[in-house]
């Protein structure tokens, strides 16, 4: 039987954490499906499509991985790709309390889907997208944050609407 695992989130910008988390995911399950959600109440930078476009850019190369996207419950979605394995990154307890919450709201709904926690390499264990976005709003180097495409249109949203 073919294990696949669904790994969701907004992904804006993807990090070198998040990278991380797919190479690895890779290596254990038969089947990645990196989900972009659409979720307006964290008001993203980058648009959906943008989103997308730039994980598949950064995921060429790595095999049994598919990019999509969706709307709505992620229970939903999960179900829709004949799935029950969710992967989620930890880096801090305050992800872990978060994801806790979110873990046991998903098991009432529907208790047949499990959630998995990695965490990243210690070596992208404190970022986070949000202060990315910060950093490149200021012109910092992320080359060691980053893949190189992600850093380009970062610094093209952010630095643009400066001038």
């Amino acid at each position: 039987m073919m294990k696949k695992i669904i790994y969701p989130g907004t992904f804006d910008p993807i990090t070198l954490g998040h990278l991380d988390l797919i190479k690895r995911a890779v290596g254990i399950f038969d089947r990645l499906i990196v989900a972009v959600a659409s979720n307006p109440h964290k008001n993203p930078l980058f648009s959906f499509n943008e989103r997308i476009d730039m994980l598949k850019e950064v995921t060429k190369g790595i095999e049994n991985i598919e990019i999509d996207s969706f709307n709505g419950l992620l229970i939903d979605y999960v179900r829709e790709k004949k799935c029950n394995i969710v992967l989620r990154g930890i880096r801090a307890i305050s992800d872990f309390e978060y994801e806790f919450q979110m873990v046991l709201s998903n098991r009432k709904l529907a208790h047949d889907i499990e959630t998995i926690f990695m965490m990243p390499s210690e070596n992208y264990s404190y970022l986070s997208s949000k202060i990315i976005k910060e950093m490149a709003s200021l012109g910092a180097d992320l080359s060691g944050f980053v893949p190189s495409v992600v850093e380009k249109k970062l610094k093209e949203k952010l630095l643009s609407n400066k001038v």
